[in-house]
């Protein structure tokens, strides 16, 4: 018999844990054997003591058969982000691939805090329906390629219950931890490939490139021995991505965007996240991939399988409100847009409405922001930054305007994809 306060002195000492230490652990407080305090304190220990790369496989490994495992029955690509600011890509990326025939089962969380969540988009979407059965979801997935859900069915309870005390324990920027957390979810919902998207920057939980890339590292560690092909993409956050921040104004960017009149930096990740996805999914080379992505885009295809997904969900596509309620933001001198802000902007969305400080927070659909500028462009005096779309709630234009910064020198155009981890 194992004793919760010796693993914890254990981890304290900087000492590896064998994987029966981490699941006494671990399936203790699931089982409401460990309270919350002692649990907590092995989370800290974790943070400060770090893990070894055999304990974060075995900490993912218990977490993952805490609780239901899917079997989807075929062979599908999931596509991860650590979340972001203006980060509606699953909204484009699902239905593109699918339309060149990936099978694309996803599952996707709210918001909570200063990230939109995917879910809380789709339902700005009049009448869309975001829970179905295993069955259903097979069912949808068999005949039209593509499924966009909520979380179903038991999945990875322990880190469900070890996620809501990390939020309110000061553990959540531990890289273990963020790794077990992200990968459990991922294995247990049945995808056979893994594409993941891994934020960078002031907008997102990674805030430097060297703590992403060993997360990255991590992931697709954990992914390839658990026998799923992955791939981890470091991407920019530290702007919002696109020009649409708000649940309806992020579905209303995501459809331009398959039409073809997408933002550069929205299509451009599409593109490349697309074409890994495919290219894993036909095991074709990339610059293959990347030409049957950009077709499908320029085509049309992706929207008429959007269209396809939205119908079968009981969606309404022309039923997507916005807020009337309108101010501009404008530039208080000329120059060139050195930075914007993406936690700050968020963080105004947030108050607007757009997301939640607390899981009981309503979402209001209709509001946020669509930014006129980007990082690098230029900008007279007078000229609009950003219309701001409220209704109850408003915000003091000074709030806005400290989300940007101006220099009086031209600005290069910021990278966008900092490397590829496989």
């Amino acid at each position: 018999m194992y004793d919760i306060l010796e693993i914890i002195e254990k981890k304290c000492s900087g000492n590896e844990l064998t994987k029966a230490e981490i699941e006494f652990a671990v399936m203790g407080y699931v089982n409401d054997e460990i309270p919350d305090y002692q649990m907590s304190s092995l989370l800290m220990a974790i943070k400060l003591k770090g893990m070894t790369d055999k304990e974060v496989i075995d900490l993912t490994d218990v977490m993952l058969h805490s609780g239901d495992v899917l079997e989807l029955g075929f062979d599908s690509v999931d596509k991860h982000s650590t979340g972001g600011v203006g980060d509606k890509t699953t909204i484009v990326l699902a239905p593109l691939v699918g339309a060149l025939g990936v099978k694309v089962a996803k599952m996707s969380g709210r918001g909570l805090g200063h990230t939109g969540g995917t879910i809380d988009k789709l339902e700005s979407i009049s009448g869309f329906e975001t829970s179905m059965s295993l069955e259903d979801l097979k069912d949808q997935v068999s005949e039209i390629g593509v499924a966009l859900v909520g979380q179903m069915g038991n999945l990875c309870p322990a880190d469900k219950k070890i996620y809501a005390l990390r939020d309110v324990s000061g553990t959540v920027g531990s890289i273990p931890l963020i790794a077990s957390s992200i990968m459990s979810k991922k294995l247990a919902s049945g995808a056979s490939k893994i594409v993941i998207d891994l934020k960078v920057g002031n907008g997102a939980l990674m805030t430097n490139i060297e703590d992403a890339r060993e997360l990255a590292r991590l992931m697709v560690k954990i992914g390839n021995l658990f026998g799923r092909k992955t791939i981890c993409v470091l991407t920019n956050m530290n702007e919002p991505l696109g020009f649409a921040v708000g649940n309806s104004l992020e579905v209303l960017e995501s459809i331009e965007t398959l039409k073809g009149n997408g933002p550069s930096d929205l299509n451009d990740l599409v593109i490349n996240l697309g074409s890994l996805m495919l290219s894993l999914d036909k095991n074709m080379e990339t610059l293959e991939a990347i030409e049957y992505v950009e077709n499908a885009l320029k085509n049309n295809s992706g929207y008429e399988k959007l269209l396809e997904v939205v119908k079968y969900q009981h969606g309404d596509i022309d039923k997507i409100s916005v807020s009337n309620n309108t101010k501009e933001i404008v530039s208080p001198k000329s120059g060139y847009i050195k930075s914007i802000n993406a936690l700050k902007i968020g963080e105004l969305a947030r108050k607007l409405g757009a997301g939640r400080k607390t899981k009981d927070d309503v979402i209001d659909p209709g509001v946020g922001f669509v930014l006129h500028k980007k990082v690098s462009d230029k900008v007279e005096a007078g000229e609009s930054l950003a219309t701001v779309y409220y209704n109850d709630k408003i915000i003091p234009e000074a709030d806005v305007l400290d989300c940007f910064e101006f220099s009086n020198m031209e600005v290069s155009k910021p990278t966008l994809i900092y490397e590829i981890i496989k």
